[in-house]
């Protein structure tokens, strides 16, 4: 019964499909374009789509590092058995650590998005409704995804796809009616530097707003950590982490392109996440009761986010409990959806405890901003790690598998694209479009420092008393489970 709870996560559960959705719904298409794109607008005003498209480039120059290590190392710990690999184990562990650490923060983000936005959305239509009740919301939110990830990976998967497929269309159909209404006007010239807002003329107001787009592309990666529980994983999870990437990033493109020619570029600075010049005021405007099915999008992506994201925090977590660097209990399974049952239940007092507890001792708006914070500073150094690791692992693989532009060039290029966004996602005043963090959101950078040095801690114990548990964090488990891995029903052979 031990080796039941205890063996591998179940293979071949899914396929293509769901694993592309994984990674398409981490990134949070229709929250996204609603409220994370438009706070580049006021740099680059009209200008947006460019730097949208910019963004998408060099977000491409990651997600093709991350395919090709996802392809060469399918493993549950995904970026922490890249780093390992690719730099050294004890790196590898300390990816791990934070990685987990803000995927789990994920979750309990989207549900005070999912609570203030349900709470504010219902006040305004019904004055009767309070507008601070927000949090049954919230914690229904909670509830779904936890039964979801109990369930199993298959459920939880084609949950999430069915999420995605919903939030997309609607978004499209919007995007084709807005490109339709705004008939002489649609130009590309936004796909130039004429319409940047004042004070940020030309291209450095487009490199200012393609900042915010980067960080709204972050999540291509998700896709990684079922690599365990996928058919033919190595080439699966290369189209899947590519495609979600390219895909969604187009989208962003042909959407934001959509509301620039409907709005006026010229205007488009003011543009924003809320009031009549947003995605939800357009639509009350000039759309009838379209903005329904708008606010319906909003709310099914912040499901369809903490969903995936829920099982990136779980496998992960999952990977590092088998091989004892986390308590061991993190990698019981539940003997017939070989899902991480004890992975699941910590995320749920995890998202449960934030909710609340943020949410009441500041407000549900003000708690969101802490935790994105933490989170992006977190995902963006993972992303410039995972690079450095493309490099290193390609390099030592030998001549024979290294490719120059492909694991060297786009490896520095990614680099260079995240580190203005980690300058901005931690309020570092380096560029003038960076605005520096007041209290609470500046908290954001102790937290995340006093996580990181416990992991270190961590770290030293473990080398010191258990050094092969660290150097486990380079294993790939796939390989040991291709010849006694779990059959179709769950079980593990002997």
């Amino acid at each position: 019964m031990h080796e039941e709870r205890t063996g591998a996560l179940r293979r071949d559960a899914v396929g293509l499909r769901e694993v592309l959705f994984q990674s398409v719904t981490a990134m949070a298409p229709a929250a996204a374009v609603a409220a994370s794109i438009p706070a580049g607008a006021a740099f680059a005003g009209g200008s947006l789509p460019l730097a949208v498209l910019i963004a998408l480039v060099a977000c491409l120059f990651t997600a093709s590092c991350v395919a090709e290590l996802a392809r060469e190392l399918p493993a549950a710990g995904s970026v922490a058995t890249y780093a390992a690999r690719g730099l050294h184990p004890a790196v590898g562990f300390l990816v791990g650590w934070g990685y987990v650490f803000v995927e789990m923060l994920v979750p309990p983000l989207l549900f005070l998005q999912l609570g203030f936005t349900a709470a504010g959305t219902l006040h305004e239509e019904w004055s009767s409704y309070p507008a601070d009740l927000w949090w049954p919301w919230s914690l229904a939110g909670a509830g779904i995804i936890a039964v979801a990830g109990y369930l199993g990976v298959r459920a939880s998967a084609r949950f999430g796809t069915v999420l995605g497929v919903f939030e997309i269309l609607v978004f499209l159909v919007f995007a084709a009616l807005l490109i339709g209404r705004a008939g002489d006007a649609n130009t590309l010239s936004v796909f130039g530097t004429s319409h940047t807002a004042d004070g940020y003329a030309g291209i450095s107001g487009v490199f200012a707003g393609s900042v915010y787009t980067v960080l709204a592309l972050a999540g291509f990666e998700a896709a990684a950590p079922l690599a365990e529980e996928t058919r033919d994983p190595r080439r699966t999870m290369h189209r899947a982490v590519l495609g979600a990437a390219l895909g969604i990033g187009l989208f962003y493109v042909i959407t934001t392109y959509a509301m620039t020619v409907y709005f006026g570029p010229d205007r488009f600075a003011k543009f924003g996440a809320s009031g009549a010049a947003s995605w939800d005021g357009v639509a009350r405007a000039s759309f009838g009761l379209f903005w329904v099915l708008v606010f319906l999008a909003v709310i099914n992506s912040t499901i369809a986010n903490a969903n995936a994201c829920a099982n990136v925090s779980t496998r992960t977590a999952f990977a590092l409990a088998r091989i004892r660097v986390l308590p061991r209990l993190l990698a019981t399974l539940h003997p017939r959806h070989r899902s991480p049952v004890a992975g699941i239940a910590l995320q749920t007092l995890v998202a449960v405890g934030a909710v609340l507890g943020l949410g009441f001792g500041y407000d549900p708006v003000t708690a969101f901003l802490l935790l994105a914070t933490v989170i992006v500073t977190v995902v963006v150094c993972v992303y410039i790690v995972v690079n450095l690791s493309c490099a290193g692992y390609f390099l030592r693989a030998g001549r024979a598998a290294l490719r120059p532009v492909r694991h060297l060039v786009f490896p520095v290029l990614g680099i260079a694209a995240f580190v203005p966004a980690l300058l901005t996602a931690a309020g570092l005043p380096v560029f003038d479009f960076v605005t520096e963090l007041t209290a609470p959101v500046s908290y954001a950078g102790p937290i995340v420092g006093v996580w990181m040095v416990a992991g270190v801690v961590v770290l030293l114990l473990l080398i010191r008393r258990h050094p092969e548990r660290i150097a486990e964090a380079a294993r790939v488990h796939l390989d040991t489970y291709d010849t006694a891995g779990p059959r179709q029903d769950g079980t593990v052979p002997r």
